[in-house]
Parts: C-alpha cells; sequence; structure tokens
C-alpha cells in the first residue's frame, strides 16, 4: 500500500470540495482549482477528509495512487493558504521592478526583459535583488518562477544571475594561469 497515497487529506474550515467522478473542484478563500484525475482511482469525501483508493495492486494504480492524493492535496493548501516562491537577483547592476502588473528585469543584457505573470499569479519585488512571485496554484508558480529564473540563470564562477533563495550555486575556480611546457 501506497504510504502517501493512504493517508487522508483534512479539508479545512472555508474550503469547499465537489467531486463528482474523477473530476474535483476544490474553492477557498484564494480561489479555485479544478483538477482531472483517473477514472481508476477512487475519490471520496467523508467527514471533512478526502480519501483516495486504487481498485487493485497493478503498477500503473501504485504509481497513480500516491500522485492523486498528492496533487489533491496541494489543490487543497493552495486555495487556503497559497504558495509561494523567493528568488534573488545577484550580479552589479542587476535588479527587478513592478510595473503595473509585468515584471521588469535589468539582467545584463542591452535591453530589458519585461514578463507579465499568467492570471492567478501576483508578483511582489520588496527590494531591487529579490523577487516574490505568490498564487494558489503550485504548478503555476514553479512554472512561472522558473522562467523567471530561465531569463538569466546563476554561472558558477562569479555566482551572478537570478537564483531560488534556497538554492546553493556551486562555484568553480576561475582559470589557473600560465602553464608551461
Amino acid at each position: 500500500m501506497s504510504r502517501i497515497g493512504k493517508l487522508p487529506i483534512v479539508v479545512p474550515a472555508g474550503v469547499d470540495v465537489q467531486i463528482d467522478g474523477s473530476n474535483v473542484t476544490v474553492k477557498g478563500p484564494k480561489g479555485t482549482l479544478t483538477g482531472t484525475f483517473s477514472s481508476k482511482m477512487n475519490i471520496e469525501l467523508e467527514n471533512g477528509t478526502i480519501k483516495v483508493t486504487r481498485p487493485d495492486d497493478t503498477k500503473e494504480n501504485r504509481s497513480l495512487h500516491g500522485l492523486t492524493r498528492t496533487l489533491i492535496a496541494n489543490m487543497v493548501k493552495g486555495v487556503n493558504e497559497g504558495y509561494k516562491k523567493q528568488l534573488e537577483i545577484v550580479g552589479v547592476g542587476y535588479r527587478a521592478q513592478k510595473q503595473g502588473n509585468d515584471l521588469v528585469l535589468n539582467v545584463g543584457y542591452s535591453h530589458q526583459v519585461t514578463m507579465t505573470p499568467p492570471e492567478g499569479i501576483t508578483v511582489d519585488v520588496p527590494t531591487p535583488n529579490s523577487i516574490v512571485i505568490n498564487g494558489f496554484d503550485k504548478q503555476l508558480v514553479g512554472q512561472f518562477a522558473s522562467e523567471v529564473r530561465g531569463v538569466r540563470p546563476p554561472e558558477p564562477y562569479k555566482g551572478k544571475g537570478i537564483k531560488y533563495s534556497d538554492e546553493v550555486v556551486r562555484r568553480k575556480e576561475g582559470k589557473a594561469g600560465k602553464g608551461g611546457k
């Protein structure tokens, strides 16, 4: 039995869950998320908890069991608490600013890079070299944070670029200098 899959999902107060076969809709204070899951998984709501069970122990059903439970748990947590990713900008003259809804990055290119967050995602720039991305959909928050980081990923020699706040950049030594014959 899947250790993750058999854990019940507690539905907090203020969150409404509707299960229609393999479709799950979760409404909460932050927003509404809808997910379609495998019809092989049995999803049941009883007494304020969601339980995901599988019909048998085939390899496919075992792999879907934990995945389905985790995706539903992420939906419940997202509409109740939300998700947040923090990025840091390292480099002389590198900075970010917010113009309206857009994120404008100056990261060493000859032009500014303007990024528009998808709907449901908010971007804050508390200081010129830190970015906070908030939202209720875990996948969207992670995807947009990855796109922002991809504009100028951190390089290993000086560590310049955009990195996650908890990311450790492995530093490399520069050129060894004059070697001779």
